[in-house]
């Protein structure tokens, strides 16, 4: 656990600010190997990220303060307390007007962006852990247990480290994904990127703190299980519309989702 890296004439760096930060650049320049390869404008992927990345937030920040009226203080906020599926929202929206407003194919940029995306997330979840965040687990005296004795949420027993579960899992999908970049079409690998992260955090859950909101599964693991119902239905669309064909075509491979 390291939630400041250093400091700079009194000024805190602090490793949950770095890694989101990490987290975009990669994001970008990823996205930009995945736009050349498409043969768009390089610096709108750029764009397309910064433009994401402030509305994720702005959403997943709104999304935590509805969530918590009932015991809102205005320490709420500050640098924590973000809910993802509030951030994917914010994220979706701001690509479909960025893609809108430029005229491209709304489901080749989805699926350009996956593989970037779940790489982000797990960056943005190491930096999670750093910060001892509050997202950890339930207690465990599994040998990987971890106490979070000077995290942003004080935790003194050894606890899941579900931060390293969920970044691990991330860099898995991502691998999954630029698999898939080379052999599906890019629509059908956005909704497998939906399908797997959806996957992971209904899993990941099971061993979360977090309470239960409906049929004993928490918000979380209804909103996993919507997407991943999401992404089988446009993966089963996609294919379905595809043309039946033993070559790759050039827009698949040129997707970028499957960086060399």
């Amino acid at each position: 656990m390291w939630p400041v890296l250093f400091s700079f004439y009194g000024i805190q760096i602090q490793s949950y600010g770095v890694s989101k930060a990490l987290a975009a650049l990669v994001g970008a320049f990823l996205l930009r190997k995945a736009f050349t390869r498409l043969g768009y404008d390089k610096d709108l992927a750029y764009s397309l990220v910064l433009w994401a990345t402030v509305w994720g937030f702005v959403a997943a920040k709104i999304y935590y303060l509805l969530a918590n009226l009932d015991h809102f203080s205005w320490h709420m906020l500050g640098g924590s307390g973000f809910v993802w599926y509030g951030g994917l929202i914010g994220v979706v929206l701001a690509v479909v007007v960025i893609t809108r407003r430029h005229k491209l194919p709304l489901g080749v940029v989805a699926g350009a962006m996956a593989m970037p995306l779940s790489v982000a997330y797990g960056i943005g979840r190491i930096g999670c852990f750093l910060a001892g965040d509050g997202t950890q687990g339930q207690p465990t005296d599994l040998p990987w247990g971890i106490a979070f004795p000077n995290g942003a949420v004080p935790v003194d027993v050894p606890v899941h480290p579900t931060q390293l579960y969920e970044a691990l899992g991330a860099f898995v999908i991502a691998a999954i994904l630029w698999w898939l970049g080379r052999r599906w079409q890019p629509v059908s690998v956005f909704g497998a990127y939906l399908v797997l992260s959806g996957l992971a955090r209904l899993l990941v859950e099971f061993v979360r703190i977090n309470p239960p909101a409906l049929l004993g599964l928490t918000e979380a693991q209804l909103f996993g299980i919507a997407s991943m119902v999401a992404g089988g239905l446009l993966i089963i669309h996609d294919r379905r519309s595809q043309p039946v064909t033993t070559d790759v075509s050039p827009t698949l491979t040129a997707t970028g989702v499957g960086l060399p």
